[in-house]
Order: C-alpha cells, then sequence, then structure tokens
C-alpha cells in the first residue's frame, strides 16, 4: 500500500556529491550543508534559498522533488530518529508497551523498504513510567541536541503529561503525537503542536452513551480518575446524558484515586441502580470496581473510554461478568477482523517479524501511529525540509491514509472541521476468546463482535467543538 519514491535514492546521491562552502558567521537554525550549529550534531542542510521547490498533490507525492533537504535536530545522512515518550512500567504500560513494540515493527519494515529519503527511521523509546516529573525529564533529553535528540515525538503517553510539555513543544518547534485522546489536543490554546488521532474521550463517551441509552435505560452511573483524561471522558458523559434526558444517579467524576481503597466507589454504584455504568479509568481499577459490583448483586451494564478495559481481564475472574455486563468502546477495528489494506498489511507484517508475539489488538494503535509518522516525514522531505518545524508544518498539510484501520485523519483547517467524531462498539464474547494466542495462529481471535463502528451518534455529529470539554484548574 506504500510507494518508495525514487526522487528519495536521488536526493541521497545528490547529497553525497553535493559540494557547499563553509561559512565562519553565527548560523541560523536551519543551516546549509557544511555548517554545523553549536552544540548540535553534523547537519546535511541545503540553504532554504538553494532548495527546489516541490509540486506537492493532496497525497504528499512530488513531480518535481528537492534534491536537497533542510536539517536541524534529530536528522543525520544516515537517520531520522523519532522519539518515544512512553509508559512502560506504570498505571498504563499493559497498553504502551504492545502499541511500542508494533511500532518498533512498523519501523523495521519501512527501512527494509528504502526508509525515508534515504535515510532510517530510528525510533528512541524512553519510559516515563506515567510519571509526569519523568515524562518532563525524557522531553528534555529529546528536544536537546545530543545523540538521542530526535525531529518529533511518535508518542507522548499521559494526558497531564503530555500537557505539561505542550508549551514546551512549540518552544521547540516540536510535534507530538499523543498516546491519549484528550479534546484539549485540537485546541490551538492548548495543543497547539500536540496531533491528536482518532476522537476524543469527550466525544467518545457522546456515542457510548447514546448506544447505551438506545439499549439499557436512562439511568447512570459515571465513575472516572481526577485530571485530563478521566475527566475528559467524565465531562462528555455528563453533556451526553442532559442532551439524552439521561438521569445521573451517581456522579463519580474524579472520585477513582489509582490505588486507593474503591469501596466508597463500588458502593455508590450498587446502591445507585444504574442501567449502566461509564467509566474512564484503567483496566485494573476496572476489574476491581466491576468485580466488587458484581459480588454485591449488581447487574447493569458497563463500558466506558477505551484505556479502561484490557482484553486480559478475559484471563481472570471477570470474565464471565465482562461477558455478560461488558462493552467496549474503542477508536479502531480490531485485529484481523476484516481485509483492508491496512489490517493485511500490518497482520503480515507482525506474523513475518514477531511471530510468536501475543496476540493483542493493540498492535493496530502502534501500526496507525507508524503510517501518520511516515507519511509526514515523507510529505516533509517532499517539502525539502526535515527540520523539526519542517516535520511540524508536514502534520499540518497532509491526509493521513490510515488504510481501513480507523478513519483517515487531517489537521487542517478549523478543528471543528477536522476532529475525528466516529468510535466503534464491540460486545465482549467469550466464545471468540483464545487464550494463549499468538499473532500467527489462524482464526485466533481476543473476543470481540462488532455491534457499531465507524460509528457516529447524532449527538456527536451535531457537537460544536470550540475548545476541550474538560480544562484542568
Amino acid at each position: 500500500m506504500r510507494t518508495r519514491k525514487l526522487w528519495a535514492v536521488l536526493m541521497a546521491l545528490a547529497l553525497f556529491a553535493a559540494a557547499c562552502g563553509s561559512d565562519d558567521s553565527e548560523p541560523e537554525a536551519e543551516t546549509s550543508s557544511e555548517v554545523e550549529p553549536a552544540g548540535a550534531e553534523e547537519s546535511n542542510d541545503a540553504d532554504p534559498a538553494d532548495t527546489a521547490e516541490s509540486d506537492t498533490d493532496e497525497s504528499g507525492d512530488t513531480d518535481d522533488a528537492p534534491t536537497e533537504i533542510l536539517t536541524d535536530f534529530g536528522v543525520t545522512d544516515d537517520e531520522i530518529r523519532i522519539g518515544y515518550n512512553a509508559d512502560l512500567s506504570g498505571i498504563f504500560a499493559t497498553t504502551v508497551i504492545p502499541i511500542v513494540e508494533a511500532t518498533e515493527v512498523y519501523w523495521e519494515f519501512v527501512n527494509d523498504n528504502g526508509g525515508i529519503a534515504g535515510r532510517e527511521v530510528v525510533p528512541v523509546v524512553l519510559d516515563n513510567g506515567y510519571d509526569v516529573p519523568k515524562h518532563l525529564e525524557n522531553h528534555e533529553v529529546f528536544s536537546g541536541d545530543g545523540p538521542d535528540s530526535v525531529v518529533m515525538l511518535g508518542q507522548s503517553t499521559g494526558s497531564p503529561h503530555t500537557a505539561a510539555t505542550a508549551e514546551l513543544l512549540v518552544e521547540d518547534e516540536l510535534a507530538a503525537i499523543p498516546l491519549t485522546w484528550y479534546s484539549g489536543w485540537a485546541d490551538p490554546e492548548i495543543g497547539e503542536n500536540v496531533f491528536e488521532v482518532q476522537t476524543t474521550y469527550c466525544v467518545e463517551s457522546m456515542n457510548g452513551l447514546t448506544y447505551l441509552s438506545e439499549n439499557f435505560g436512562n439511568r447512570v452511573a459515571i465513575i472516572s480518575f481526577p485530571g485530563e483524561y478521566g475527566q475528559d471522558g467524565a465531562q462528555g458523559a455528563k453533556m451526553a446524558a442532559e442532551q439524552l434526558g439521561l438521569e445521573i444517579v451517581y456522579d463519580g467524576e474524579a472520585a477513582v484515586v489509582p490505588g486507593s481503597d474503591q469501596t466508597p466507589v463500588i458502593t455508590e454504584i450498587v446502591n445507585s441502580e444504574a442501567d449502566f455504568v461509564w467509566v474512564t479509568i484503567n483496566s485494573s481499577t476496572l476489574s476491581e470496581i466491576m468485580g466488587g459490583a458484581a459480588a454485591q448483586g449488581f447487574t447493569g451494564m458497563w463500558s466506558g473510554n477505551s484505556p479502561s478495559w484490557s482484553f486480559q481481564l478475559l484471563e481472570t475472574d471477570l470474565a464471565d461478568v465482562a461477558d455478560q455486563y461488558f462493552i467496549y468502546s474503542t477508536y479502531t477495528a480490531l485485529w484481523n477482523t476484516d481485509d483492508t489494506p491496512g489490517m493485511t498489511e500490518v497482520v503480515n507484517e507482525m506474523r513475518a517479524r514477531r511471530p510468536n508475539a501475543p496476540l493483542n489488538d493493540l498492535y493496530l494503535v502502534g501500526w496507525i501511529n507508524g503510517m501518520i509518522v511516515e507519511q509526514a516525514l515523507e510529505h516533509a522531505a517532499a517539502n525539502g525540509d526535515l527540520t523539526r518545524g519542517g516535520v511540524t508544518q508536514a502534520l499540518r498539510e497532509i491526509t493521513a491514509d490510515l488504510g481501513g484501520l480507523a478513519p483517515d485523519q487531517t489537521w487542517s483547517g478549523e478543528p471543528n472541521d477536522y476532529i475525528v467524531r466516529e468510535s466503534y462498539l464491540y460486545d465482549i464474547d467469550l466464545e471468540k476468546y483464545t487464550s494463549g494466542a499468538t499473532v500467527s495462529d489462524e482464526g485466533a481471535g481476543t473476543g470481540y463482535t462488532l455491534l457499531e463502528g465507524p460509528y457516529s451518534s447524532p449527538m456527536a455529529e451535531e457537537f460544536d467543538f470550540t475548545g476541550a470539554c474538560y480544562v484542568a484548574e
């Protein structure tokens, strides 16, 4: 599904052969190929005045590709470094680790097919432990000029964490793809250089509550973590409840604190007699609360924002309860559920390169991340500008083709015009779950039946996005 461009090879040959004069004056941020900025790595930049302009069509392909490419940080003659500020050891590690693995496989695939602009793409992965100070520390490494400096961030895990670096990203001219679906990223006042992928927690909640209310009743309990993640989802649920005329029988926004005693929350849910519960938490906390409520006889339905659930809960005592009472809301198609170009590619490459990897739907999230970053880098190279600012601009110009794995994505124009409003809803189906399966097992599944998707509720379609649904005080 990818065309490797002949001009990439021609550019590499031209760069090798080019002879540029040196300049003893203080260099600008964008430098010519023989001038090295103070403290930065050697670059192979062309003077902007000497860079050939490219004729770019809507897909990002060029009719007249530049023979020289501007660079500043994170790009050398041989490589392009992409940063991943990822939770590999914190409360969302079980979610993030397979996403990172699939992204690494994606870059192996790209590099084996010629790389980008004659360069190998190198993912630089640092663990943030889902800790804001550590996330900021990692950002200093990525945004610097050392051996782990990068041209963009392919992943920024965590809503509070990404919010903590949002202004720094603008200062450093760095773009970031968040592994967080906070509605503030599309708000230029909050996430100018944060390029959200798929729909937001807020809109996802609108879709979820619409479906649940149409099928299970009008009494809803809402529980969430505090902060941009939990409260963005909770605010979307409250907006939906008001518009749909639902009764909020328990408002537990920000009541669920990770690691604390969840008995009070469980008691409130049981006593509420809700028809369904909408959650914005994580999977281990969901297991504790949902299991505790079921043990006390609660039989309402459950659903929530995507990071709240993990199919690995089907290996626990919660499996039978989830089979009866949980509906999974998420942002993409799931593993090997169709024959779209994107699905065929990710399944084939994961099987070829990680044949013994445990089966996991989250590989698709990592694959989508790679697709977006690759298309942005190719467009930046076609523009003759692989600087940090050039890659950021390229993201604002492309429409990313996601191969049918999720709705295509753009960040061009007004946010209300381009935000994604679709999500997916799946029923938990134990008969479709294969315990211990690997990606190579034909016919193996992660336990889902598609109910709706890509699905956009009337409320989501009519939603006028003017800013984040939740803003921390």
